[in-house]
């Protein structure tokens, strides 16, 4: 049978951790590129949206505890984590690698 592509959604967690990666990112280079590198993280998540998501990035042992399976994806510094719903791939989270591990809880 063949699956059924699913659109990305992003969760309003996503959101936020997006939007502090964005504050992190101005910190560093400056808000235009932060705003740059925003756009690309949100870009990059467009590669879910094929018929073969499943092999696109790995397991995310840091989410192993949880019902769903969530996978990850890395652009640039940042982690991506996702999973696959009924009709949608959710991002659940962004994290900036260069941050605090702690935060990514």
């Amino acid at each position: 049978m063949e699956r059924v592509i699913k659109p990305v959604y992003w969760t309003s967690r996503a959101i936020k951790d997006l939007e502090k990666v964005t504050k992190f990112n101005a910190m560093l280079h400056g808000f235009k590129k932060a705003i740059v590198i925003a756009t690309e993280l949100r870009q990059s998540t467009e590669i879910l949206e094929n018929n073969n998501f499943k092999e696109i990035g790995s397991i995310d042992e840091d989410f192993a505890h949880l019902k769903h399976e969530y996978r990850k994806l890395f652009h640039y510094h940042c982690k991506i984590t996702y999973r696959e719903g009924k009709t949608k791939i959710y991002i659940n989270r962004v994290f900036d690698t260069r941050q605090n591990p702690n935060k990514n809880k």
